[in-house]
């Protein structure tokens, strides 16, 4: 059994969802290892992680504006706004989704489904470097 450990910076210029799938493939693939399992944690609490359509662009769209109407910027609703009236609605959306993943590793390759990538969701407005961890563990 093996294992290895990437800190991989994903950049998002706005709010919204940023496919990373490739960069975990490579990862994957660099690895050497063939059958396991990999696990991606975002070390945040204003993004989070998705496994979603990556055909069509429409998806997420909306899925982002679905978010903005579920958990709106509105500075009457919330007490915490240390960091700016999107931080509370981001805190919400990510408590919505999840900050971790794991996917099984075949023929040393992510068993996505075929229309399937990953992305950051990032909730807040500004432009953020995020950090997700990647472990794969396996044979």
């Amino acid at each position: 059994m093996r294992q290895t450990i990437h800190h991989l910076q994903v950049r998002a210029r706005l709010r919204g969802l940023v496919e990373f799938t490739q960069e975990v493939r490579m990862f994957v693939r660099e690895s050497g290892i063939g059958t396991g399992l990999l696990t991606l944690f975002c070390r945040h609490t204003s993004a989070s992680l998705l496994i979603q359509e990556n055909a069509d662009a429409s998806v997420r769209r909306d899925l982002e504006r679905y978010f903005d109407e579920l958990a709106p910027e509105d500075p009457q609703r919330y007490e915490h706004d240390t960091e700016g009236p999107d931080d509370m609605p981001a805190h919400l959306r990510t408590a919505l989704t999840q900050t971790q993943l794991s996917i099984p590793v075949e023929h040393g390759e992510p068993l996505l489904g075929t229309w399937q990538g990953i992305y950051l969701f990032e909730h807040r407005r500004h432009a953020s470097t995020r950090e997700v961890v990647l472990h794969l563990i396996g044979e």
